[in-house]
């Protein structure tokens, strides 16, 4: 009888968990994806709310400076995320490593940008740049850097805590593997999650970056959007789902990408070892 009871009691607590879970994705899914539905379907709309056309995306698609101010985010994104793990990678390598005691120093460095205003990071940050770098939006690349810093860094550091890297690097050294050698395929790939982590949240971060491009007053894809938007509402609305879309399709391509290499990485590895 108590055994049954018991039964019954767990069966009940276990159907119980799994409703507050189905109810918590519901919600958590209702408050995420409902706002984006209702935008995409407002973007739709004709002029006067009568029918639905992709008349505000092709508005979008002809606007001037369009494709320039989407192509230079693009390429400022790519190139912080790359001078960010270029940085980082290295850095939080030698810390886990040789350097346990600077640990905290280098994470007090790291969100310093979570503290300095933007303002005084932009104005400051620029004067003491060289000349050359002040007349050119390259100099933007070196603020993304700073301005994902404590999100990259996080995103390292809980990915190489998660593996036993001392071991890893004094296998690979032991091998006779140079430095270069034991951090391009030794440590990377047991990283992987961290630097697509890092990676997906520099080039976001790049990507939809408005107060440093506003104030250093270069022309970027934030800034376009903002001047861009004034002339037409519905066309504002196709702005942001676009966006959205764009974000999310370069991200998960990148994500597929990294995933299709690492599985045809495990298919050579095992039909050498065969």
């Amino acid at each position: 009888m108590g055994t049954t009871f018991r039964s019954e009691m767990a069966a009940v607590m276990k159907i119980g968990k799994y409703s507050v879970n189905a109810f918590s994705l519901f919600l958590a899914g209702t408050i995420f994806f409902l706002p984006l539905v209702a935008a995409a379907e407002f973007s739709f709309r004709k002029p006067g709310g009568k029918g639905h056309s992709f008349v505000n995306y092709t508005w979008l698609l002809q606007q001037d400076g369009f494709w320039p101010a989407l192509g230079a985010s693009f390429r400022l994104a790519v190139l912080s995320g790359a001078l960010n793990l270029i940085l980082m990678v290295p850095t939080m390598v030698v810390l886990n490593l040789k350097a346990k005691r600077f640990k905290s120093i280098v994470d007090f460095i790291c969100i310093l940008p979570l503290i300095i205003p933007v303002v005084s990071l932009a104005i400051g940050a620029q004067v003491s740049m060289p000349e050359f770098l002040q007349n050119t939006d390259y100099e933007l690349v070196f603020f993304f850097v700073i301005v994902a810093l404590p999100y990259t860094y996080r995103a390292l550091d809980s990915a190489i805590s998660a593996v036993d890297i001392k071991v890893l690097v004094e296998a690979s050294r032991s091998l006779g593997a140079s430095w270069f050698s034991t951090i391009m395929k030794v440590i990377i790939p047991a990283i992987r999650t961290g630097i697509i982590g890092s990676l997906f949240l520099s080039f976001a971060l790049a990507v939809g970056e408005f107060t440093l491009t506003s104030l250093l007053h270069w022309d970027t894809f934030p800034t376009w959007t903002v001047v861009a938007a004034q002339q037409n509402i519905l066309g504002a609305i196709a702005i942001s789902v676009f966006s959205f879309a764009l974000a999310i399709f370069v991200l998960t391509s990148v994500g597929i990408l990294s995933a299709r290499k690492k599985s045809l990485n495990l298919v050579i590895e095992t039909e050498e070892v065969e």
